[in-house]
């Protein structure tokens, strides 16, 4: 995952880099062909809005490249940080034509679209594409649980460790690799970003990342980039159970 730089989107659906995962995963040939007809891309730069809160949205889609984040603004003024997209996650829901959340690309991001009304009509006809958004949707669950345990139970040692496997196992995961061994992947958000998210201060997100460095649970490079020597070794920091773990 490059920060500044995404990947060209692929004219191709088989060649898609996150053909496996997205929800057009389970589509054959001719239900692929449908989806060419109705879809296109769209960039936008780090910063840059893709949907307002309250907005109209006429389209779906997946993250192809980048990541972006998921914010709530409340009636007072303050904003929170409720969840990240990275690539191959869904963006839009089906039935529902506003936005929830405002969404925002963190890094220059592009996304393969769909028109709304199209692609509901697909879901009603083909039995692929609606069983795919169920298991994402699913999995999604299951995440937004588990970041409760993260929020509400985790260390701060845990919290970070556990947001850093999350991002390992996504860099893998779109290689369609089990993660092990050493990993490297670029972080998506500040320092500040990451203490909003994570529901700690800016000094103990930077005092605990500088502990896990000092302990060799990971290296810090230029900018953001991360290298984990060894994958099993920042497992063991999340306080997860060994045959549990954050779902990614």
């Amino acid at each position: 995952m490059s920060l500044h730089a995404p990947k060209l989107a692929p004219r191709d659906c088989g060649d898609c880099q996150i053909r496996h995962r997205a929800v057009c995963a389970r589509c054959d040939g001719d239900e692929l062909a449908r989806l060419e007809e109705m879809k296109y891309y769209r960039s936008f730069q780090a910063g840059q809005n893709i949907v307002w809160s309250a907005d109209r949205m006429d389209f779906v889609g997946s993250v192809v490249s980048g990541i972006a984040t998921l914010t709530q603004t409340m009636e007072d003024g303050r904003r929170q940080m409720v969840g990240m997209l990275l690539p191959s996650d869904f963006v839009g829901r089906p039935g529902r034509a506003i936005a929830p959340y405002d969404v925002t690309a963190v890094t220059d991001l592009v996304m393969c679209c769909f028109r709304r009304k199209p692609f509901e009509e697909m879901m009603a006809t083909t039995p692929h594409v609606a069983q795919r958004l169920l298991e994402m949707t699913l999995d999604e669950l299951d995440a937004a649980r588990e970041w409760m345990l993260l929020l509400g139970r985790k260390t701060a040692r845990e919290k970070i460790a556990s947001f850093l496997t999350i991002l390992a196992r996504r860099e893998t995961g779109l290689k369609a690799k089990t993660p092990k061994g050493q990993i490297s992947f670029d972080l998506p958000l500040t320092r500040e970003e990451m203490a909003d998210y994570l529901g700690l201060t800016l000094e103990t997100v930077s005092r605990q990342m500088s502990a896990l460095k000092r302990d060799g649970v990971l290296e810090l490079e230029e900018k953001r980039r991360i290298t984990v020597p060894n994958y099993d070794r920042l497992a063991e920091e999340t306080g997860d159970d060994a045959d549990g773990g954050m779902l990614a």
